[in-house]
This record gives C-alpha cells, sequence and structure tokens, in this order.
C-alpha cells in the first residue's frame, strides 16, 4: 500500500479511535476529569516543544558551524512540529503519537527510515570542505565586460553589456 493512499484512511480512523477512547476514558474516570487530562496533556507538550525546540535550534547550530549539513537535525525539527501538533489537538490517541515523537530514539528511526527509503545516508551531510570552495569577489575583482565577437552583443548595449 502507498503511503499516500494511508492519509484519508487516517482521517477516518483517528477521529473515530478518538471518539472512543474519550467515552471509554470518561467513563473510567469522568467528564472534568477527561478534560482536565486533555487540558494537561496539551500544556505538557507546550513545554516539551519548548524545551527540545531550542535544544534542537542549538544542535543545528553546532552542525552548520563545524561545516556540515544539519539535515538529521531538520528532520528532526520536522518531527517535533508534528508532535507538537499532535499534542495540541485534542484527543488521547493524538497525544499518545505526539508524545511518541518527542522521544529521540523514535525520532532517529524514522529519520533512518526516511534516508534508507530516499537512497541517502542516515548520518551528516557532507562536510564544506568536499564542496567546490567560494570565492567572494568585489566590485574591484570582476567587471562585466560586453564579448563583442558574441553573437547576442548586436551593439544595443549599453557599457555595462545591458540592452539599452
Amino acid at each position: 500500500m502507498r503511503p499516500l493512499t494511508l492519509i484519508p484512511i487516517a482521517l477516518l480512523i483517528v477521529p473515530i479511535a478518538e471518539i472512543v477512547v474519550f467515552i471509554l476514558v470518561g467513563e473510567r474516570i469522568g467528564v472534568l476529569w477527561t478534560l482536565a487530562l486533555v487540558f494537561l496533556t496539551a500544556v505538557i507538550g507546550t513545554f516539551l516543544l519548548r524545551w527540545q525546540g531550542f535544544s534542537l535550534i542549538n544542535r543545528i547550530r553546532l552542525e552548520a558551524d563545524a561545516g556540515r549539513i544539519p539535515g538529521r537535525e531538520l528532520g528532526h525539527g520536522a518531527m517535533i512540529m508534528v508532535a507538537g501538533v499532535l499534542l495540541l489537538t485534542p484527543g488521547f490517541v493524538t497525544d499518545a503519537l505526539g508524545f511518541t515523537l518527542f522521544v529521540p530514539p523514535v525520532r532517529d528511526a524514522i529519520w533512518n527510515a526516511i534516508a534508507a527509503r530516499l537512497g541517502g545516508p542516515p548520518g551528516p551531510g557532507p562536510r564544506r570542505s568536499q564542496r567546490r570552495p567560494t570565492i567572494d569577489l568585489d566590485e574591484r575583482d570582476w567587471r562585466h565586460e560586453p564579448d563583442p565577437s558574441s553573437p547576442w552583443n548586436d551593439g544595443g548595449h549599453d557599457e555595462d553589456g545591458y540592452r539599452r
């Protein structure tokens, strides 16, 4: 089954599961405690999102400063954002999925599966030294001079080579 075909199925199953779990939990602990629990998970999710989000921003900065592409960290950032949305969505099923995404080994497993499916290595990206060097020029080092032998130069250009 293709992943995109799972989205409509999930859009049907998740709300039904949430309603069933709400009813079961409400019967066990009561309506007010059920609502309080939903509110509490949203508050805890907000704190987790903030705490792990700032930690992730620092790791992204460290990877970039070390000259590596922070692909893994960006993938974790996307999963943390999804976790935050799931925890702010009222419901116990979405809360369980959201809290699961806040566990770093779970995110690593998901990231490795995505990287393997896309054919790339799950580890950090290439170092800057493996790429071509960047040469920074200013106006004194480089100047655009039109090529008189160019077939595109029909004489209707100014001194910078732009069409008049």
